[in-house]
């Protein structure tokens, strides 16, 4: 019993790494996309679609 634990204890490790990664990937994706919005709100570049295709 004492030898699963250890091998499990090492893999949730590894798991748990990969997981810190992915989750730092998907916080960084989100954070550009929100920045990158606030940025084009406070610009006021911001236009609905329809907006956009009525003035044209």
């Amino acid at each position: 019993m004492g030898m699963s634990l250890s091998k499990q204890h090492d893999l949730h490790e590894r798991r748990f790494g990969r997981n810190v990664g992915v989750g730092v990937v998907l916080v960084g994706l989100i954070a550009i996309v929100f920045g990158l919005t606030v940025v084009k709100v406070t610009n006021g570049d911001f236009e609905t679609p329809a907006t956009t295709t009525v003035s044209e």
